[in-house]
């Protein structure tokens, strides 16, 4: 039964989750949204709502664990597993001006959470003389994603070179976008968030068990692992046939806004809803926070270097992925 729960789980998020972005694309496209605003905030929400209703799950059923090693664990398939396939499968030419800001953003917000693990951030409450306390880290992870979305949006649209971000979320929008009337869109994307409402429900209760079960598999390693690569599968595969249709450059641009979001969408909004202590006996900095780091250090140095990701360096970063699960799993 907990085995029938978890791929249960993962197949409603990975079809929900595809479902709510062709969905909500298409309802934005038919009430006249911009494919710059889709690209660059429609795309980037619909592709990070499984990790945030697993992350929400998880922490609602006293599992923190899970809730950050599904944000690890998934940042960390992106950067390494997902564009390392797409790399193999076409070399991505980076945008230089599309990295240096995204890029920037996405390197920001992954030490924003290496501190605030360390420190124990998300724990952090500013206390009221009702005996209320407000969640401090939150909050401003949330602030500080709405700012670098105001910042992008502003930016993009003042954009007049064709070799800039904007153009980047342009492509993202028009890769993702399936024509459909507006009475069937909109059901579309409400039955895709249902599905990641259930389907998230039913593997975090699959993935408690699965911990319970295995006494040397952890909470974390089990949302580094099956958590974070379920959630995963959609950029996985949205990003895979991009580069089948040498569109490679869109697979560099969703896993650069889905880090981001991840980070301080989903770890803001779950420790807005409730804060929580990092569980530092499973979450391990140098293991783990030492694995993100890395995986990004590697994507920014092959990406500046010869303006692009070749087929060997898609190769490096998917032996660096099956290294890190190897260390997870040994």
């Amino acid at each position: 039964m907990m085995w029938i729960m978890i791929a249960a789980g993962l197949l409603l998020l990975i079809v929900g989750g595809e479902i709510l972005v062709r969905g909500s694309v298409a309802l934005a496209r038919r009430i006249g949204v911009s494919d710059l605003f889709i690209g660059a905030v429609l795309v980037g929400f619909g592709t990070s709502a499984p990790e945030l209703v697993a992350s929400l799950n998880a922490v609602a059923a006293d599992s923190p664990a899970i809730a950050v090693g599904n944000v690890i664990g998934s940042n960390v398939a992106n950067l390494l597993l997902v564009l390392g396939t797409a790399a193999v499968i076409f070399p991505i030419v980076t945008n230089p001006k599309a990295l240096a800001r995204d890029g920037f953003i996405m390197a920001g917000a992954t030490l924003i959470l290496c501190g605030l693990i360390y420190f124990n951030g998300f724990s952090f409450v500013f206390p009221l003389s009702n005996g209320v306390a407000i969640p401090i880290a939150g909050p401003l992870l949330v602030t500080a994603l709405v700012c670098v979305i105001i910042y992008s949006f502003i930016k993009d649209r003042a954009a007049t070179s064709e070799n800039s971000a904007a153009q980047v979320h342009k492509e993202e929008a028009e890769f993702i976008a399936t024509p459909m009337p507006l009475i069937a869109a909109l059901p579309l994307a409400l039955s895709g968030l249902v599905a990641i409402v259930f389907g998230a429900d039913m593997l975090i209760d699959g993935c408690l068990q699965l911990a319970k079960t295995v006494p040397w598999l952890s909470e974390a390693v089990v949302g580094i692992t099956v958590v974070a690569i379920g959630t995963s599968l959609p950029e996985l595969v949205t990003c895979t046939i991009a580069a089948l249709r040498q569109k490679p450059d869109v697979a560099l641009g969703n896993v650069l806004g889905s880090n981001t979001f991840n980070v301080l969408g989903i770890l803001g909004i779950t420790s807005t809803v409730m804060p929580f202590n990092v569980p530092m006996d499973q979450i391990f900095i140098g293991r783990d926070v030492g694995a993100l780091i890395l995986s990004l250090l590697f994507l920014l140095l092959f990406a500046y270097t010869g303006r692009k990701l070749a087929r060997w360096e898609g190769a490096v970063l998917l032996a660096g992925y099956v290294t890190y699960m190897v260390l997870l799993l040994r």
